[in-house]
């Protein structure tokens, strides 16, 4: 590899809820490192993925979705968000077909215009759309507002123009050496990843406040010592109300082997190992707005 011909560097996923960073992020990496539902507030963290080729390393950050906070834990996304701007060398503002500016986005574009990095306006599901052509409408309703360095119309699950961003991306990266080993696709470990798995199950199965009430995280993880071809995994769900405990249990304990059953099926994907899982139901009331539990459950600053 020769740095003054290889490229390398950061960009930075920005947006509001739902707009699809993290399936953008999972396409582009390869593989589900990011987890994925249809309820706002999904992505808590910020998620590096990373992507690596013989002419370029990009680590992309997925970030959680901008939106007006309520708790503790929802200010420390959204700033977790806005931190995730700083440093890097380019920035995907991701949005989706709209006749008028959502108001969200346009928070997110007053903010920054104070950067000096290159933004680019990524309109994503235009699979959505009847005709192609009624994009021009969403791309005239933002040009007015920012001045992106590019306009790029996509469809995640289409793959519909995404080879032409990230071909547009890399001749934006300075030249440099690789950040990262080549097997690396993420920075976080299996473990955050494996809890996040569970989170997404959860997500999937349960409904009103209980999505937003919940938190998980992986106690153990060690090789069976009764076949050493599996690996026991032990992880905790805790939940806000004796009420939602309740809900995440079932019927006759049905939800929860529902959840251990779609969540093992991702974890055995992502660790190419056979595995056991075993779930517990605690309860830690209001942790969303207490900082010890939000340090204890991973949501200090410094996990952002």
């Amino acid at each position: 590899m020769q740095i003054d011909t290889y490229k390398s560097g950061f960009v930075a996923i920005i947006g509001r809820p739902n707009v699809g960073k993290s399936t953008f992020l999972n396409k582009i990496v390869g593989k589900k490192i990011a987890i994925m539902s249809d309820k706002p507030q999904t992505t808590r963290n910020k998620i590096l993925g990373i992507k690596t080729t013989d002419e370029y390393q990009i680590a992309f950050t997925d970030t959680p979705g901008i939106h007006k906070p309520t708790t503790e834990l929802q200010k420390r996304m959204v700033n977790a968000s806005y931190d995730a701007t700083t440093g890097v060398d380019a920035i995907i503002f991701m949005t989706t077909p709209v006749k008028h500016v959502l108001p969200g986005d346009e928070i997110i574009l007053n903010n920054l215009k104070k950067t000096k990095t290159p933004v680019y306006l990524v309109i994503n599901k235009v699979d959505q759309l009847k005709k192609f052509n009624d994009i021009d409408l969403t791309i005239a309703l933002y040009m007015d507002l920012y001045p992106f360095q590019g306009v790029f119309p996509i469809s995640v699950l289409e793959d519909k123009n995404v080879d032409i961003l990230l071909e547009t991306i890399v001749k934006t990266l300075p030249f440099g050496p690789k950040f990262y080993p080549d097997d690396m696709v993420s920075d976080h470990s299996d473990r955050f990843l494996i809890g996040e798995l569970i989170r997404e199950k959860i997500l999937f199965l349960t409904k009103e406040e209980v999505p937003h009430s919940i938190a998980v995280t992986v106690d153990s993880m060690k090789e069976s010592e009764e076949n050493p071809e599996y690996t026991d995994i032990f992880a905790t769900i805790y939940v806000e109300r004796d009420s939602q405990k309740r809900i995440i249990i079932g019927h006759n304990g049905e939800l929860i082997k529902q959840i251990k059953e779609k969540s093992l099926r991702d974890i055995k994907k992502l660790l190419n190992k056979k595995c056991h899982l075993d779930l517990w139901v605690k309860v830690k009331k209001d942790w969303k707005d207490r900082p010890n539990d939000l340090k204890a459950l991973g949501y200090s600053t410094d996990n952002f």
